[in-house]
């Protein structure tokens, strides 16, 4: 078997430079993500502004299917 140096060398440069700017466009789709993306929505409020949040209702205690299934269907839950 018979080993090419120049083909071996030609085959790791090919894979450098791949891997190169396979890393170049991962960083930059994630640059252009973070820029392009809104405010983070958890963030906490600045200045007199107030974040309020809306809990779901109790369930109901009903043993009935259909009180299930309708709380199911409404809520998610």
């Amino acid at each position: 078997m018979v080993f090419s140096i120049r083909k071996w060398t030609s085959r790791i440069v090919f894979f450098l430079i791949f891997a190169l700017l396979l890393l170049a466009v991962t960083g930059g789709y994630r640059w252009l993500a973070d820029a392009v993306s809104p405010v983070h929505p958890y963030q906490e409020p600045k200045g007199a502004a107030m974040k309020v949040f809306l809990t779901d209702p109790e369930s109901p205690d009903s043993t009935h299917a259909a009180d299930r299934l309708r709380w199911f269907y409404w809520y998610g839950e």
